[in-house]
Parts: structure tokens; C-alpha cells; sequence
């Protein structure tokens, strides 16, 4: 029986993420928000993206939640009508809080495919408009840890005694474990968080010891309690995110890349949006490096 957990989670639904169009080009294998799973509160998108130049992500707005990107192969440049511009290689991370609006593109830096995850977090009505911020953090400044077979990138929240220094706006975990053949793993996660995992490579079992065995592309939603088990019976190392957050109870409006609370904010935002004002006033004339190399 569980050591650590009293009240271990169970998979309550399971997805396979299949590929499907995104973007100009790119390939995306979308979990959350997708129609069978519109939102996962506070979660709204959920990608796992694979592009290759000319394809990607050229110039697109957002306002009212974050995005968060995590790269697992490759490397993707972002460039912002702030001035901001970085290239994010394997293993960084980028935390993006939109707010009240930025205007950006995220285009291929490397040759061959990139692959990453992105995930879109919802922010709460009172943080929707706030200035837009960016948090990025190198591979090797990820906190890490290992125990008895069990190794953890903690992007956001704590796991094996070790913190992430990354600030989240609506309180969110973010776990990037992998687990060596014939471990088992038990993670607290906070009761009344919403949970998931995101299985990247090899396969696990997951919330009970007799259930089947899960691969990769596939999401499972946790039900209700106080952690996560995981156990790996396989002979490969299994790889998967452990994603937690608190939920924000609030009505969802959203309209492609705007993400509000009613319908007419979502109609004020079109409106900012195209009138250049309230956040998106750079927008303008702004044009990325990307797009004006493509331009000439």
C-alpha cells in the first residue's frame, strides 16, 4: 500500500493525442482543447508541436492567460512586439504571461524537426489585464532531482524535496519525471487541484497498480485525492509530465488566441485588437524579424 499517499489518484478519462494541422505548417497532437476536452480548469490547450522551417508559429496575438513552453528537441526562436527575442533550445523553458496582451511569433532555429510541449494556462479575471511578463529559464537552471530510480526536472511546484524557483500566477505544478525500469513513484499533489499526465516516452502504469499500461501520446485525467502513483514495468525508461493546478471556478469565453470571461470582453478585446489600443498598440507596426525575411 502507498506510503506517502492516503488517498492515491486514479485515471478518470484517458486521451490519444492525435496529430492534426496548427499554425503555418506545424503539426500538433492536442490534448487539452480539443473538442472531446475543451478545458481542463485552469488549463485551456495542451500541444505537443513538431514544425521544421519554413514551417511554424508566425506573427499572432494573446491576451488573458499564459503559455507555457518547454522544449524537448530542437529549438524555437520567439520574438515579441516589446523587443524581446530568445531562442529556447532542448530542455529550456519559456512562462509567458500574456496579460492583457503581447504580440508574438515563435518560427524554427534549428535544422531538422523541433518538438516541445506547450501548455496554456488560464490567469483568474483580476490577472487577465496585468502587464505581460516573461519568465525563461535555461535547461541547466531547472531544478532537479533523483531518488531511487526516479529522476525530476520541477519546472513549476516541488517534488523529491526540491523547489522550482518559476512564479505562477494561478498556483500550478509541473513535473517532468523519468522513471528507470521497475521503479515506482508516488508524488503529492494538492487536493483540490486539478491533475494530469502527459506520457512522452516508453509506457507506465498509472493511479493502480493493475491497470493497463499507458504509451506515449497519451493524456490521463486524475480523479480526486492526494497524489499520484506510477509505477514502470517495463524494460525502456518511461518519461512523462505530471501537471497540477488550483482551479479558478470562473466562466471561460474564448475566441481563438483571447481567453476572457465573457463575451463582451472577448468583443472589447477584437476591438483593442484591431484599433491598436489597450495593450496592443505596438501591434500596429510591428512586424516580426521572421515575417519581414519571408517579406523580402
Amino acid at each position: 500500500m502507498s506510503n506517502v499517499l492516503k488517498e492515491p489518484r486514479i485515471v478518470v478519462k484517458k486521451f490519444l493525442a492525435r496529430p492534426q494541422h496548427e499554425g503555418v505548417g506545424a503539426i500538433v497532437r492536442r490534448s487539452i482543447g480539443r473538442f472531446e476536452l475543451k478545458y481542463f480548469d485552469p488549463f485551456l490547450v495542451l500541444d505537443e508541436f513538431s514544425v521544421s522551417a519554413p514551417a511554424g508559429f508566425p506573427d499572432h496575438p494573446h491576451r488573458g492567460f499564459e503559455t507555457v513552453t518547454y522544449m524537448l528537441q530542437g529549438a524555437v526562436t520567439h520574438e515579441d512586439f516589446e523587443g524581446h527575442k530568445g531562442t529556447i533550445g532542448v530542455g529550456d523553458l519559456q512562462w509567458m504571461t500574456a496579460g492583457r496582451g503581447i504580440l508574438h511569433s515563435e518560427m524554427p532555429a534549428a535544422q531538422g524537426t523541433q518538438k516541445g510541449l506547450q501548455l496554456w494556462i488560464n490567469l483568474s479575471s483580476k490577472y487577465k489585464m496585468i502587464e505581460p511578463r516573461y519568465q525563461e529559464i535555461a535547461s541547466k537552471d531547472i531544478a532537479e532531482a533523483s531518488k531511487d530510480g526516479v529522476n525530476v526536472r520541477v519546472i513549476a511546484g516541488e517534488a523529491l524535496g526540491t523547489k522550482s524557483p518559476i512564479y505562477t500566477r494561478t498556483p500550478t505544478m509541473y513535473l517532468d519525471f523519468t522513471l528507470n525500469p521497475g521503479t515506482h513513484l508516488e508524488q503529492p499533489i494538492p487536493v483540490s487541484w486539478n491533475a494530469f499526465v502527459y506520457v512522452l516516452e516508453g509506457e507506465g502504469v498509472f493511479g493502480n497498480s493493475k491497470s493497463l499500461a499507458v504509451t506515449s501520446h497519451h493524456l490521463l485525467l486524475l480523479g480526486t485525492g492526494d497524489g499520484l502513483e506510477a509505477w514502470n514495468k517495463s524494460s525502456k525508461p518511461l518519461r512523462f509530465i505530471l501537471v497540477g493546478g488550483e482551479p479558478l471556478g470562473e466562466p471561460v469565453m474564448q475566441l481563438g488566441p483571447f481567453v476572457m470571461n465573457t463575451q463582451e470582453e472577448i468583443d472589447q478585446t477584437i476591438e483593442d485588437y484591431e484599433s491598436y489600443i489597450n495593450g496592443f498598440e505596438k501591434a500596429r507596426h510591428w512586424r516580426s524579424e521572421a515575417i519581414l525575411s519571408v517579406d523580402h
